[in-house]
This record gives structure tokens, C-alpha cells and sequence, in this order.
């Protein structure tokens, strides 16, 4: 059996932005502080981050995209943490085991853990939370599913029985969001969602729709080194410009997804900071083969091959990211285990892609559906305006004349539904250090924003998550690298840089490539 036991990252800076330690189980202090909490933690100030969507929800279950997930975890915590550097830590277990066939885990509960609303953590809110996080109301239910049976063994200890072999389970738990069981067997997750109570440094005060999210530091949190500021808000400011606006006015501390020429334009702003840093995330035209593109001509591989050498990925990166972002080739992306950088994008090349088309059958083109969300990526309708235009010069057109542009919480309803476009556009990241969870998330047909699946792809998924080898999993990854750009599932587009603006009070805060951050050891000076 493997036992897995606690560690501690080394401290970090204490001027300046600086990329601190992960907050995991323990670390140094960062940054001035002036106040004290009950839990004898220093903390001060207000630390304001700007979402660049609206969330849909902060229940970590239900949190639809990075922004909705980035609100959640400061609330709620799992049994593991996974650091940047991609190792585990213990979080709310201290330890675990592993049977001989890897299919149960016992884990040992961290001690001395409260709620917001009081009550101690312990075994049955684990189970509770197993329940609650596998509701099928819940967007990411099926994270909860590789658990056949959550059993408590003592009051702070339980064993996790899974589906077979889960390479990378103990990776998901650190996803769950453990939440108190009697609230839960009270409210529900309706309940959840409207007043979310979890073990996390910050605890909920108000969600005032379109506006702000409001936290308070949770003076009872188990590490009492921790959080660093009194008060956190999160303010959703869809429009780029105004969240640039709003950073060089110090109106917001941290805002996001900004483009390489926005960030230009902050280079020499007083008291900002650019972060600049590549981003595990795949954006991509999807093949919708499991809905509304059943019986047209995108179930044709030869059509979807042809549409992918229709639309120049450089000159949209040229354009509209200055030449700062790669070409994509895969939702195995290019910092991901098994990754095959031998594989060349596809060639720009409408005419071939016209010659394809006609090939197929469609000599003069066809109508198909086409939708994108807005407010959600960096430039991305822009983007879509772009491949939709390279799409009609080998003469595609779009229902309705147009493609749909949709505000991005109905646009991802309606993609959990599966009720989109058999063209939509889209972008996918994983907080995991491989690829696995991004491309089950995209490929397999049970999963609420899967679009696209074949008997081959569901296989071959299978097979990568039971195999516990590295190199033989690295292997695996790159067949299916292979395979899904033969027989692509998606026009891919490309893996971009992030751009973000930093107020100068800021202090040990530490985004990741997956665009996700946890501010429990971030604080701000006067």
C-alpha cells in the first residue's frame, strides 16, 4: 500500500506582486498585515479580482467555467490539493492508502476542522458530499462518479471504493467540495447554491447578481496563518475594457484575460503590474456529432478535415493575439503528458479544402448552424467572426444567415443540454497537471459539455484512466493525440499566453496555467 503524509512549501517574497507559495498545508507569512483574527491569523484590506463572466454558479459541482470555479474553491476545499508544481498535498485528509489492486482508499481526516456555520467536519460530511457533488443537476457530477461506494470507517476515517483502477483519482478528490452533511440533508444543493457553506478561508456573504460576490475571512479556518485579508469580492466585468479601466484606477486589484495589445497599454501604468504567463487551455470549433449535427455533413471525417485546413490559425493569432499564442493540434495540449510535437497543425489551404468538400459531396458547400459564447474568452468573437469567414469562402453558410452569438451562462446551458448548434465554438482547461479530465470532459457522451464521442475515443479513454504506468499512459495520450487529429472532433485553434494586470499592493498571488488561483495566501498592502 502506498501512505501518502504531509509536506510543507517554503515561503515566498514579501514586496511587491509577487508569485508566492502554493497555500496548501502550511507555508511562511506573506506580505504586511496589521490586524488580527480570532484564529490568530494577521490579516487586512480587501482584495477585489475581476471575473470575466458572469457565474453561473459557486458551488464547485455546478461551477460551469474557471471563473465560476475560481469563486468556489475559496469556499470549499477537497481532501487532496494539488500544488503548481503539479504534486499532491493533503488538504481536509492527512494520509491515505491504497489497496494492492487500486480500487479503494482509505483516507485519515484532518482533525480540528469547522464550517462556516460551526459544526465540525468529520467522515459522514464527506459522504454527504459525495451525494451532493454526484446529483445530476450538478454540471460535474460524473467527477463524483468514479466512486463507487464513500463508507465511513470511524469518525475520521473512511474508505473510498472506486470503478476500477483510477489513475489519477486521488487528483479528483482534491476537486470535491466537502460541504457540512446535515446542512446538505436540510437544504439539499438548492440549498448549496444559494447560501454555500463549506471549510474554505473565506465564507459567504452576499451575491448580488451582476455585480459582486461578496466574502469575509473565516476566522475559525483550520491553518491559522490563513487568509491574509478581511474581506474578498469578486466583481463579473464581461467587457475587457472596462476591467482595464478598472485595474489602472486600483477600482480592482486583479483582473484577467486581458489581449497582448490591453496589456501593452498597462506596461508603465502607476502601481500595475502585467503577469504574463503560457495557458493549459485549448480553444477549439467543435463537431457537435451527439445532437443537432446528427445526419449533416460534419459525420464525415473527410468534411471535418477539410474544414480544419479552410481556416488560417496563424493569422487569427497574428491578428488577434500579436503573434502570442501556438497553433493547437489537440486537446492533449502542448505542456501536457504525451503530447506528440510531431504533429503539424493543418496547413492553411482553402483550396484544398474546397477540392475536400466537393470530394465528399459538397461541391458547393452547405448550411450548418453555428454558435459562440460572449463576454467568456479573450478576443473570442473575433475569433469566431474570423473562422466563420474562412469557412465561407469555401462556401459554408450559417443558419439563420449569421452565426448565434449568445451571453456565455445561456450559451453553456444550452451546451450541458446539448442543444447547440452543430457548430459552436468553445474552450476547454483542466486544473489537472494531464489532460485526461479535458478530454473526458469533451469526448465522452455522458458528460454535460461532450459534443463529440466515438466507440474508439471511449476506449481509448478508458484505457488511459486505469493505467497507472506514466510512461505507458504517456504512450496512450499520444495515440489518441493522433487519432483525434486524423479523425478530428473539433476545429482546433490554438493554446494561448495570459494576460493579466495586478495592482503593486498585491501580494503572493500565484496564477497557474489552468488560469485557477487560490488567494487564501494573498494579501495587500496599504
Amino acid at each position: 500500500a502506498m501512505v501518502a503524509a504531509a509536506c510543507s512549501p517554503s515561503g515566498g517574497d514579501e514586496t511587491g506582486t509577487t508569485v508566492a507559495p502554493e497555500p496548501g498545508v502550511s507555508t511562511e507569512a506573506g506580505g504586511s498585515t496589521d490586524t488580527t483574527g480570532a484564529s490568530g491569523a494577521e490579516r487586512s484590506g480587501t482584495l477585489t479580482v475581476a471575473l470575466s463572466t458572469l457565474p453561473n454558479s459557486i458551488y464547485t459541482p455546478n461551477s460551469a467555467e474557471r471563473n465560476a470555479t475560481n469563486v468556489a474553491t475559496q469556499l470549499f476545499e477537497g481532501l487532496t490539493f494539488l500544488n503548481s508544481a503539479g504534486e499532491l498535498e493533503p488538504l481536509l485528509a492527512t494520509s491515505w492508502e491504497i489497496s494492492d489492486d487500486g480500487t479503494e482508499y482509505t483516507f485519515t481526516l484532518r482533525e480540528g476542522v469547522l464550517f462556516h456555520d460551526g459544526t465540525s467536519f468529520d467522515a459522514a460530511d464527506v459522504v454527504a458530499s459525495w451525494t451532493a457533488g454526484a446529483e445530476p443537476v450538478n454540471a460535474y457530477a460524473d467527477d463524483y462518479l468514479q466512486a463507487l461506494t464513500v463508507e465511513v470507517i470511524d469518525s475520521m476515517t473512511i474508505r473510498i471504493t472506486t470503478d476500477g483502477v483510477q489513475a489519477l483519482f486521488l487528483v479528483d478528490v482534491a476537486q470535491w467540495a466537502i460541504v457540512p452533511s446535515e446542512y446538505y440533508e436540510e437544504v439539499g444543493v438548492a440549498g448549496l447554491e444559494e447560501l454555500p457553506i463549506g471549510t474554505g478561508p473565506f465564507k459567504f456573504v452576499n451575491w448580488a447578481r451582476g455585480d459582486r460576490i461578496e466574502f469575509e475571512a473565516f476566522n475559525d479556518y483550520w491553518d491559522p496563518q490563513y487568509p491574509k485579508v478581511e474581506k474578498l469580492v469578486f466583481r463579473p466585468i464581461p467587457e475587457s475594457s472596462t476591467r482595464l479601466a478598472a485595474v489602472q484606477t486600483g477600482e480592482i486589484d486583479i483582473a484577467q484575460r486581458f489581449s497582448a495589445e490591453e496589456a501593452a497599454t498597462l506596461e508603465g501604468a502607476a502601481d500595475v503590474n502585467v503577469l504574463t504567463y503560457p495557458v493549459d487551455r485549448v480553444y477549439y470549433i467543435s463537431f457537435n456529432n451527439l445532437s443537432s449535427g446528427i445526419g449533416t455533413p460534419i459525420e464525415d471525417a473527410a468534411v471535418r478535415r477539410a474544414l480544419n485546413i479552410a481556416v488560417d490559425r496563424q493569422a487569427i493569432i497574428d491578428s488577434l493575439f500579436a503573434g502570442q499564442a501556438a497553433m493547437a493540434t489537440s486537446l492533449v495540449s502542448s505542456g501536457s503528458l504525451g503530447h506528440d510535437a510531431s504533429i503539424q497543425a493543418y496547413p492553411y489551404d482553402p483550396e484544398l479544402a474546397k477540392s475536400m468538400l466537393a470530394d465528399a459531396g459538397y461541391p458547393d458547400g452547405f448550411e450548418i448552424g453555428f454558435a459562440c459564447p460572449t463576454g467568456a474568452y479573450t478576443n473570442f468573437e473575433d475569433v469566431c467572426s474570423a473562422v466563420a469567414g474562412y469557412l465561407e469562402a469555401v462556401g459554408l453558410t450559417f443558419s439563420g444567415g449569421q452565426i448565434q452569438f449568445m451571453e456565455s451562462g445561456q450559451f453553456w446551458e444550452l451546451e450541458a443540454a446539448k442543444e447547440l448548434p452543430p457548430l459552436f465554438g468553445d474552450s476547454w482547461s483542466a486544473s489537472n497537471p494531464e489532460s485526461l479530465a479535458r478530454l473526458q470532459g469533451a469526448l465522452l457522451e455522458e458528460q454535460s459539455f461532450a459534443a463529440y464521442s466515438t466507440t474508439e475515443i471511449i476506449a481509448a479513454l478508458d484505457e488511459i484512466a486505469s493505467t497507472i504506468d506514466v510512461a505507458v499512459r504517456s504512450q496512450l495520450y499520444s495515440d489518441l493525440h493522433l487519432a483525434t487529429f486524423d479523425d478530428p472532433p473539433f476545429i482546433y485553434l490554438y493554446e494561448p499566453l495570459a494576460f493579466e494586470g495586478v495592482n503593486t499592493r498585491v501580494v503572493g498571488y500565484q496564477p497557474r496555467a489552468a488560469e485557477n488561483y487560490f488567494l487564501k495566501g494573498t494579501s495587500v498592502g496599504s
